[in-house]
């Protein structure tokens, strides 16, 4: 089983930045995938960042260019760094880690989320 805790969300301003983390504590080291994920009120949670094993990335269109992820397997976190942020960045931002091999942006095939955390972006 793994548990997931994000932080660092908060109110911005647009073209502002933030870094959210996620802290990942049991047993992590069988996760092959990895990701953010977001859900603004009223719409459904999609995928935003992915990193896997191997640390190959995948990022969602509208976060292009703006969003890195990365993570430290040392101390089990994961990260996601927000730039140029936008009003249509707000929502509340959950990391994810999924068990098989494959990353995919779909929510539905992640084992294991965190609680999340609310970016709000003006």
């Amino acid at each position: 089983h793994v548990q997931l805790v994000e932080s660092g969300g908060g109110s911005v301003q647009a073209g502002g930045s933030l870094r959210l983390s996620c802290a990942a504590s049991g047993s992590t080291l069988n996760m092959r995938c990895l990701g953010w994920f977001r859900q603004p009120p009223g719409k459904e949670r999609m995928g935003v960042a992915l990193i896997d094993s191997a640390d190959n990335t995948g990022y969602g269109d509208s976060v292009k260019g703006r969003f890195t992820i990365s993570k430290d397997n040392a101390n089990n976190m994961l990260y996601l760094q927000m730039n140029s942020l936008r009003p249509e960045d707000s929502a509340m931002y959950y990391c994810a880690a999924r068990r098989s091999f494959g990353c995919y942006f779909a929510p539905a095939h992640y084992d294991f989320w965190g609680q999340g955390t609310q970016v709000t972006v003006s």
